[in-house]
């Protein structure tokens, strides 16, 4: 049963014309409603005080998530994440394919869990960061209406995959480095990016440690081919690929590197990215 005395938030983003996400608040705040909880709706401006609040249920994409974490970066709520965005790779790794209906009351019935958080640069990340071409394919999505799901993703993919130039990089963790062209870098929490993508298939959000993930040196024309395995998570008996878990990486290069976090888009030619263990709590 449901705790006494809950007042839930329910927080969208307040920057953006999401229709999705203010329907499912709606809808939200309607079960809410009928199941007698005391919720606030907040759809214009976020709270910077949380007196009074039990739980905070974030309804919206990858990078609401990432925007309200790192507002909140000491947040010791227990949250809830509702799939309205247009890339909702965290939450298909908190709750998988599952019903509005039925997760608000998954939810309500939950005891919190602790999950990673993953922090470079000062910022947090939930899902991961991705440096190279990663990163430049966020780039070039700034300022775009994104399609729901991975079709701007991959549709910027295919635009740049044959263009783009692989850059020397050096790496240090704790149990190994390397030195090498790079195509890609994924330093990972979760196993999902871009709105489906399995970049990081070993990946667990409660294990303290973050996947990295280098995709060397490919010859052009041989990129296409090995996409669709990338998007299945079938690529890390690839020769061009390792694949190692670590609790911090260092990842340098002498040019600036194009990254992201969760969407997030940045560039530098330094990256410390470290885990932060069981930081935020999660109603799973």
């Amino acid at each position: 049963m449901p705790e006494p005395n809950q007042h839930i938030a329910l927080i969208c983003n307040p920057t953006a014309q999401n229709s999705k996400a203010l329907h499912m608040a709606a809808a939200i705040a309607g079960l809410l409603k009928g199941q007698n909880i005391a919720y606030s709706l907040f759809t214009t401006y976020w709270p910077q005080m949380w007196n009074g609040i039990t739980q905070a249920w974030i309804i919206g994409g990858d990078g609401t998530v990432n925007h309200f974490i790192n507002q909140n970066p000491y947040l010791k709520l227990p949250m809830a994440v509702f799939a309205g965005g247009t890339a909702n790779d965290l939450h298909f790794q908190l709750y998988g394919s599952i019903g509005l209906e039925e997760q608000v009351m998954r939810v309500l019935q939950a005891e919190p869990q602790f999950v990673d958080v993953g922090q470079c640069k000062g910022r947090l990340f939930l899902n991961g960061v991705g440096i190279g071409f990663d990163g430049a394919i966020v780039r070039q999505l700034l300022g775009k209406k994104k399609r729901p799901g991975k079709a701007s993703y991959l549709l910027t993919i295919l635009n740049h995959i044959f263009r783009y130039k692989e850059t020397f990089a050096e790496l240090k963790w704790k149990e190994g480095q390397l030195a090498q062209d790079c195509f890609m870098i994924s330093v990972a929490n979760g196993r999902r990016f871009g709105g489906g993508f399995t970049v990081a298939p070993k990946a667990v959000v409660q294990d303290g440690l973050l996947d990295l993930m280098v995709v060397g040196a490919i010859a052009a024309h041989r990129r296409i081919r090995y996409l669709p395995l990338i998007e299945r998570g079938e690529h890390l008996a690839l020769p061009f690929v390792q694949y190692h878990q670590t609790g911090c990486v260092v990842i340098q290069s002498a040019m600036e590197l194009p990254a992201h976090r969760d969407g997030e888009y940045f560039s530098a030619k330094r990256f410390e990215i470290r885990c932060l263990p069981h930081h935020f709590s999660f109603l799973l």
